[in-house]
């Protein structure tokens, strides 16, 4: 493994380039700032949407304030508020959090009759031969039952995210079909990512969506694209500065994920 640190003027770039070695042309994750941050309260990141959009076609995050789900697919930012409306994102929006990739599959995976998120994740596990490397997962399908969640604006002082969540807007959509907007990440992430599965979901209509809590998948075609290179942009933000990250948050990150089967 080979670690490159460098500051820049008013943010600071942390590469990992995992073996087997990435190639120009192979997939790179490119992350705007931590998990823990946003677990501790950390609302207000200074990366525009516009900048995102240079670093990837595919992705999701939140909007600064957590002001809804983000959703990155095809190269459009989709927000899905706490309202559960779904528009798209002004371009000089900000975000606290965001993961993309340029999307760059190499594996397609046809998947039926996934009563929850559990199995889903463990029929996409039995295919992966390295649970070491990061996958960028998006999948078309058919859902007998699909059940998100988005959160409004906050206010500060910021609470941190585990006491946010419980005031949640959860949206039972039902039967739907649409796309499942995913990364898997390896163990090792804690603290930066989130480890094992993250999904956001957005309808084929373009009206419903959000960060995934339940799901029951009838059938559905799973294309996987395989990240051996990860760069981190840290924030130098008063906000990023002053959030503890020294604290292992994963009992709180279980509990803002707590809803999911």
């Amino acid at each position: 493994m080979k670690t490159v640190l460098k500051h820049i003027s008013l943010s600071a770039i942390f590469t990992l380039s995992m073996l087997p070695m990435a190639k120009a042309d192979e997939a790179r994750l490119f992350q705007y700032s931590t998990i823990d941050a946003l677990l501790a309260g950390n609302y207000e990141g200074d990366m525009s949407v516009a900048e995102l959009a240079k670093h990837g076609n595919f992705g999701l995050g939140t909007y600064n304030r957590v002001d809804g789900e983000m959703i990155l697919l095809d190269g459009v930012f989709y927000k899905v508020k706490g309202s559960g409306k779904v528009e798209l994102a002004n371009p000089q929006e900000y975000s606290p959090l965001a993961i993309v990739t340029d999307f760059k599959p190499s594996a397609t995976l046809e998947i039926s009759d996934a009563k929850t998120l559990a199995e889903l994740e463990a029929k996409l596990d039995a295919n992966l031969d390295n649970k070491n490397l990061f996958y960028a997962i998006r999948l078309e399908g058919d859902f007998e039952e699909m059940t998100t969640r988005a959160i409004y604006p906050q206010d500060k002082p910021y609470k941190p995210l585990a006491e946010v969540s419980k005031t949640q807007s959860v949206f039972i959509i039902g039967s739907s079909k649409g796309q499942l907007i995913g990364f898997r990440s390896p163990a090792f992430v804690k603290g930066f990512n989130v480890p094992g599965y993250h999904w956001h979901f957005l309808s084929a209509d373009h009206r419903s969506g959000g960060h995934v809590l339940k799901l029951h998948l009838l059938t559905g075609k799973a294309q996987i694209a395989t990240i051996t290179a990860v760069e981190l942009k840290v924030p130098t933000t008063d906000g990023f500065k002053q959030a503890d990250q020294s604290k292992d948050r994963s009992q709180e990150l279980h509990a803002v994920e707590k809803s999911r089967n």
